[in-house]
């Protein structure tokens, strides 16, 4: 089952980065697509959007301040609510295949992202825009 935007009554994709930048160029990339997005700037905000309207797919930054990406995973995959939710990692982090191992993302890429890639990961997650997603 896939979760629907409140607003949008459709699959959203949820953008976690500190970076307002990458933020902003992952929204403008996605929406463009025809995807709905919501974002969050940290992890305390991400868990929060999450459990209000569960997303059809996050993409996670590991590297915030306060409230990691590793953190955000960690509580996730701890609370049966959020475990469900598919979650890619989007990181330049050093070490980011070990540092992942843990957390058993559904995805990961390496910033910076190919656009191809990216698009390809949001598919998989989320119908195209215009059709039902899939059950």
């Amino acid at each position: 089952m896939r979760a629907l935007h409140e607003d949008a009554l459709e699959p959203y994709v949820l953008v976690v980065d500190d970076d307002r930048d990458m933020r902003e160029t992952l929204v403008e990339i996605l929406e463009d697509e025809g995807y709905a997005v919501k974002t969050a700037s940290d992890g305390d905000a991400a868990l929060a959007e999450m459990r209000r309207a569960p997303p059809a797919v996050v993409l996670l930054d590991l590297n915030m301040p306060r409230v990691s990406g590793e953190d955000v995973r960690r509580i996730q995959l701890a609370d049966r609510s959020l475990r469900g939710i598919p979650t890619v990692v989007i990181s330049a982090a050093a070490g980011l295949a070990e540092r992942c191992a843990e957390l058993t993302p559904s995805e990961v890429l390496a910033k910076p992202i190919r656009l191809a890639d990216l698009l390809a990961v949001v598919r998989r997650f989320c119908a195209p825009p215009g059709l039902d997603a899939p059950a």
